[in-house]
Protein backbone atom coordinates (compact mmCIF):
# COMPACT_ATOMS: atom_id res chain seq x y z
CA UNK A 1 0.00 0.00 0.00
CA UNK A 2 1.60 3.06 -0.85
CA UNK A 3 0.59 6.25 0.74
CA UNK A 4 1.36 9.89 0.31
CA UNK A 5 1.89 11.62 3.75
CA UNK A 6 1.06 15.46 3.44
CA UNK A 7 2.34 17.34 6.90
CA UNK A 8 4.47 20.50 7.41
CA UNK A 9 5.89 19.65 10.98
CA UNK A 10 9.28 18.16 10.77
CA UNK A 11 9.39 16.05 13.93
CA UNK A 12 5.13 14.81 13.32
CA UNK A 13 6.30 14.02 9.68
CA UNK A 14 9.43 11.73 10.53
CA UNK A 15 7.77 10.22 13.51
CA UNK A 16 4.88 9.12 11.68
CA UNK A 17 6.18 8.23 8.22
CA UNK A 18 8.98 5.96 10.61
CA UNK A 19 6.15 4.33 11.74
CA UNK A 20 4.38 3.01 8.73
CA UNK A 21 7.37 2.13 7.17
CA UNK A 22 7.91 0.24 9.66
CA UNK A 23 4.35 -1.56 9.23
CA UNK A 24 5.29 -2.36 5.73
CA UNK A 25 3.79 0.77 3.71
CA UNK A 26 5.42 2.50 1.40
CA UNK A 27 5.01 6.63 2.37
CA UNK A 28 6.18 9.60 0.43
CA UNK A 29 6.02 12.85 2.34
CA UNK A 30 5.33 16.54 1.50
CA UNK A 31 5.55 19.13 3.55
CA UNK A 32 3.79 22.09 1.59
CA UNK A 33 0.74 22.89 -1.21
CA UNK A 34 2.65 22.91 -3.84
CA UNK A 35 4.77 19.82 -2.98
CA UNK A 36 1.90 17.66 -2.63
CA UNK A 37 -0.36 19.00 -5.16
CA UNK A 38 2.50 18.12 -7.36
CA UNK A 39 3.25 14.60 -6.30
CA UNK A 40 -0.96 13.94 -6.34
CA UNK A 41 -0.46 15.32 -10.29
CA UNK A 42 1.98 12.38 -11.23
CA UNK A 43 1.77 9.40 -9.05
CA UNK A 44 -1.00 7.31 -7.78
CA UNK A 45 -1.52 6.69 -3.78
CA UNK A 46 -3.76 4.42 -2.35
CA UNK A 47 -4.34 6.37 0.55
CA UNK A 48 -3.34 10.42 1.45
CA UNK A 49 -2.63 11.71 4.78
CA UNK A 50 -3.83 15.24 4.80
CA UNK A 51 -2.97 17.42 7.49
CA UNK A 52 -5.14 21.29 6.74
CA UNK A 53 -2.66 23.99 7.95
CA UNK A 54 -0.12 23.91 5.47
CA UNK A 55 2.48 26.27 3.99
CA UNK A 56 1.14 27.63 0.70
CA UNK A 57 -2.04 26.52 0.76
CA UNK A 58 -5.07 24.66 2.39
CA UNK A 59 -4.92 21.01 2.59
CA UNK A 60 -8.73 20.87 1.78
CA UNK A 61 -7.81 22.75 -1.51
CA UNK A 62 -6.12 19.17 -2.95
CA UNK A 63 -9.75 17.25 -2.20
CA UNK A 64 -10.76 18.36 -5.41
CA UNK A 65 -7.49 17.96 -7.18
CA UNK A 66 -7.79 14.49 -6.64
CA UNK A 67 -11.66 13.99 -7.46
CA UNK A 68 -10.63 15.73 -10.38
CA UNK A 69 -7.57 13.80 -11.72
CA UNK A 70 -10.17 10.38 -10.88
CA UNK A 71 -7.77 8.88 -8.85
CA UNK A 72 -8.99 6.25 -6.80
CA UNK A 73 -6.93 7.72 -3.43
CA UNK A 74 -8.85 7.46 -0.10
CA UNK A 75 -8.06 10.52 2.37
CA UNK A 76 -7.84 10.92 5.78
CA UNK A 77 -7.52 14.14 7.09
CA UNK A 78 -5.09 14.98 10.24
CA UNK A 79 -4.99 18.27 11.88
CA UNK A 80 -4.98 20.23 15.43
CA UNK A 81 -8.03 22.25 13.53
CA UNK A 82 -10.40 19.92 15.29
CA UNK A 83 -13.23 22.15 14.96
CA UNK A 84 -16.65 20.90 13.98
CA UNK A 85 -16.75 22.64 10.67
CA UNK A 86 -13.71 21.46 9.55
CA UNK A 87 -14.80 18.49 9.81
CA UNK A 88 -17.48 18.69 8.25
CA UNK A 89 -15.93 20.79 5.51
CA UNK A 90 -13.36 17.99 4.71
CA UNK A 91 -15.77 15.06 4.80
CA UNK A 92 -18.38 16.99 2.69
CA UNK A 93 -15.73 17.62 -0.03
CA UNK A 94 -15.22 13.82 0.04
CA UNK A 95 -12.46 12.70 2.33
CA UNK A 96 -12.97 9.22 3.81
CA UNK A 97 -12.21 10.18 7.66
CA UNK A 98 -10.79 12.56 9.71
CA UNK A 99 -8.56 12.18 12.83
CA UNK A 100 -7.48 14.91 15.41
CA UNK A 101 -4.11 15.35 16.43
CA UNK A 102 -2.44 14.51 18.93
CA UNK A 103 -3.39 11.12 18.27
CA UNK A 104 -1.46 7.84 18.70
CA UNK A 105 0.42 6.33 15.63
CA UNK A 106 -1.63 2.75 16.61
CA UNK A 107 -4.72 4.46 15.77
CA UNK A 108 -3.71 5.89 12.97
CA UNK A 109 -2.47 2.79 11.48
CA UNK A 110 -6.25 1.25 12.46
CA UNK A 111 -7.43 3.97 10.72
CA UNK A 112 -5.66 3.35 7.75
CA UNK A 113 -6.53 -0.46 7.65
CA UNK A 114 -10.09 0.32 7.96
CA UNK A 115 -10.02 2.39 4.81
CA UNK A 116 -8.06 0.19 2.90
CA UNK A 117 -10.56 -2.90 3.76
CA UNK A 118 -13.77 -0.53 2.81
CA UNK A 119 -12.08 0.20 -0.50
CA UNK A 120 -10.71 -2.50 -1.21
CA UNK A 121 -13.97 -4.53 -0.79
CA UNK A 122 -15.95 -1.55 -2.41
CA UNK A 123 -18.11 -0.97 0.22
CA UNK A 124 -19.21 -4.59 0.88
CA UNK A 125 -18.97 -5.53 4.43
CA UNK A 126 -17.28 -8.94 4.13
CA UNK A 127 -13.76 -9.45 3.32
CA UNK A 128 -13.42 -12.85 1.09
CA UNK A 129 -10.44 -14.81 0.69
CA UNK A 130 -11.42 -18.29 -1.57
CA UNK A 131 -13.42 -20.12 0.79
CA UNK A 132 -12.84 -18.23 4.06
CA UNK A 133 -15.36 -15.24 4.79
CA UNK A 134 -14.45 -12.61 7.38
CA UNK A 135 -17.09 -9.90 8.58
CA UNK A 136 -15.44 -7.32 10.32
CA UNK A 137 -17.85 -5.48 11.97
CA UNK A 138 -18.91 -8.47 13.57
CA UNK A 139 -15.77 -9.79 14.12
CA UNK A 140 -16.71 -13.27 12.62
CA UNK A 141 -14.92 -15.71 10.09
CA UNK A 142 -16.29 -18.71 8.47
CA UNK A 143 -15.01 -21.25 6.24
CA UNK A 144 -17.73 -23.15 4.05
CA UNK A 145 -20.42 -20.97 5.74
CA UNK A 146 -19.53 -22.57 9.06
CA UNK A 147 -18.20 -20.37 11.96
CA UNK A 148 -14.51 -20.76 12.94
CA UNK A 149 -13.90 -19.65 16.57
CA UNK A 150 -11.05 -17.31 16.86
CA UNK A 151 -9.81 -15.76 19.42
CA UNK A 152 -8.82 -11.75 19.34
CA UNK A 153 -5.57 -12.02 18.35
CA UNK A 154 -5.95 -14.49 15.73
CA UNK A 155 -8.83 -12.61 13.97
CA UNK A 156 -6.63 -9.49 13.89
CA UNK A 157 -3.80 -11.77 12.41
CA UNK A 158 -6.40 -13.18 9.73
CA UNK A 159 -7.52 -9.53 9.08
CA UNK A 160 -4.34 -7.98 9.03
CA UNK A 161 -3.26 -10.56 6.37
CA UNK A 162 -6.44 -10.11 4.09
CA UNK A 163 -5.89 -6.29 3.78
CA UNK A 164 -2.24 -6.94 2.95
CA UNK A 165 -2.48 -10.35 0.63
CA UNK A 166 0.26 -10.71 -1.42
CA UNK A 167 2.94 -8.53 0.38
CA UNK A 168 5.71 -9.98 2.79
CA UNK A 169 4.81 -8.58 6.34
CA UNK A 170 7.96 -9.18 8.76
CA UNK A 171 7.32 -9.81 12.28
CA UNK A 172 8.11 -6.62 13.15
CA UNK A 173 4.88 -5.27 11.13
CA UNK A 174 2.39 -7.77 12.80
CA UNK A 175 3.83 -7.18 16.43
CA UNK A 176 3.13 -3.63 16.21
CA UNK A 177 0.17 -4.35 14.17
CA UNK A 178 -1.02 -6.40 16.94
CA UNK A 179 -0.02 -4.83 20.03
CA UNK A 180 1.13 -0.85 18.93
CA UNK A 181 3.41 0.75 21.15
CA UNK A 182 3.64 -2.35 23.27
CA UNK A 183 5.51 -4.07 20.46
CA UNK A 184 8.55 -3.05 22.07
CA UNK A 185 8.64 -4.48 25.25
CA UNK A 186 8.57 -8.45 23.72
CA UNK A 187 12.50 -9.86 23.51
CA UNK A 188 11.64 -11.87 20.94
CA UNK A 189 8.85 -12.49 18.23
CA UNK A 190 7.81 -16.23 19.38
CA UNK A 191 4.35 -15.38 20.23
CA UNK A 192 3.51 -14.49 16.57
CA UNK A 193 4.42 -17.72 15.32
CA UNK A 194 2.11 -19.42 18.30
CA UNK A 195 -0.73 -17.41 17.40
CA UNK A 196 0.20 -18.17 13.60
CA UNK A 197 0.43 -22.01 14.20
CA UNK A 198 -3.59 -21.72 15.69
CA UNK A 199 -4.65 -19.50 13.59
CA UNK A 200 -3.81 -21.53 10.57
CA UNK A 201 -4.75 -24.70 12.30
CA UNK A 202 -8.26 -23.55 13.29
CA UNK A 203 -8.53 -22.28 9.19
CA UNK A 204 -7.43 -25.98 7.87
CA UNK A 205 -9.32 -27.78 10.37
CA UNK A 206 -12.46 -26.08 9.49
CA UNK A 207 -12.05 -27.03 5.70
CA UNK A 208 -9.92 -23.75 4.29
CA UNK A 209 -6.95 -24.13 2.28
CA UNK A 210 -3.60 -22.95 4.19
CA UNK A 211 -2.89 -19.56 1.96
CA UNK A 212 -0.18 -18.33 4.46
CA UNK A 213 3.51 -18.41 3.31
CA UNK A 214 6.60 -18.48 5.84
CA UNK A 215 9.25 -16.09 4.30
CA UNK A 216 12.11 -17.88 6.32
CA UNK A 217 14.47 -15.03 7.85
CA UNK A 218 11.83 -12.44 7.20
CA UNK A 219 8.11 -13.11 7.95
CA UNK A 220 4.86 -14.47 6.22
CA UNK A 221 2.43 -14.28 3.58
CA UNK A 222 -0.49 -14.64 1.91
CA UNK A 223 -0.89 -16.01 -1.36
CA UNK A 224 -4.02 -15.17 -2.86
CA UNK A 225 -5.13 -14.03 -6.52
CA UNK A 226 -8.49 -13.04 -4.61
Amino acid sequence: MKILLVEDEPELRKSIKHFLIELGYIVESANDFESASQKINDYSYDCVLLDIGLPKGNGLDLIPQIQQLKKESGMIIISAKNSEQDKIEGLNLGADDYLSKPFSLPELNARIRALLRRRQNKGDKTIQINEIEIFPDNRLVKVKDAEVQLTTKEFDLLEFFSVNRNRVLSKINIAEHLWGDNADKFDNHDFIYVHLKNLRKKLTDAGANDYIETIYGIGYKLNCKK
